[in-house]
């Protein structure tokens, strides 16, 4: 049941870097769900097939070291092998997973723009951007609003019966309000790094000018 929900969230992000990549400061009409859902079908697979990797890592990693201490009959040397080799599997994964979340805005971004999920793993399109200084500042802060605001959501649930009542009503608010300054931020910069043309006033995106 909470599945088409994430979905239609998704798909209205991309709507949301969509539209301020092109310069529209207006947010996005939140209408359309299927065609909204779809969307956020495609994107959601886009940021699976990226988190795909550091979570195959892990769980390699993870069940080498369960291999590695059973096979040593539960001895002392086995089990801090074991030990060894999970803990480096979870900092590899930690850091393949924290680049992962560096670029999938970048990917879902050349999705938003193109249309092809194709585009989403363009390296040769996707390297500059995110070599470039301009990226990697707005993903800063992007991550810095999303942190932001599940610090005060952590805060809120730490206060007995009223602050966790706050929070579980306007968690899903909170969040939602959050990820949309977070992409506004990501498509305006991805905009601003592409030099994408600006959608004239009451011109939608399928009525841009061929070039």
């Amino acid at each position: 049941m909470f599945v088409i929900p994430v979905f239609l969230v998704i798909g209205y992000l991309l709507r949301v870097v969509r539209a301020t990549m092109k310069g529209d400061e207006e947010p996005p009409v939140f209408d359309d769900w299927g065609d909204m859902t779809i969307d956020g079908l495609k994107g959601f697979a886009i940021a699976f097939v990226y988190s795909l990797i550091p979570a195959l890592i892990a769980a390699v990693f993870g069940f080498a070291g369960i291999v590695g201490i059973v096979a040593g009959g539960g001895s002392d040397t086995a089990g801090i092998f074991g030990g060894v080799v999970t803990l480096v599997g979870i900092l590899v994964a930690s850091v393949l997973g924290l680049f992962a979340a560096y670029v999938i805005p970048a990917a879902l971004s050349n999705y938003a723009e193109t249309d092809r999920m194709g585009a989403a793993f363009d390296i040769g399109t996707l390297r500059p951007i995110l070599l470039s200084g301009k990226y990697a500042t707005a993903w800063l802060m992007a991550f810095a609003v999303l942190f932001a605001a599940s610090l005060v959501l952590s805060v809120l649930n730490v206060i007995p019966l009223l602050g966790q009542l706050a929070s579980f009503l306007l968690g899903p608010f909170v969040t939602f309000y959050a990820a949309i300054a977070a992409y506004y931020i990501i498509g305006k910069t991805w905009g601003e790094l592409h030099d994408i043309e600006m959608m004239d006033e009451g011109q939608t995106p399928g009525e841009q000018p061929a070039v």
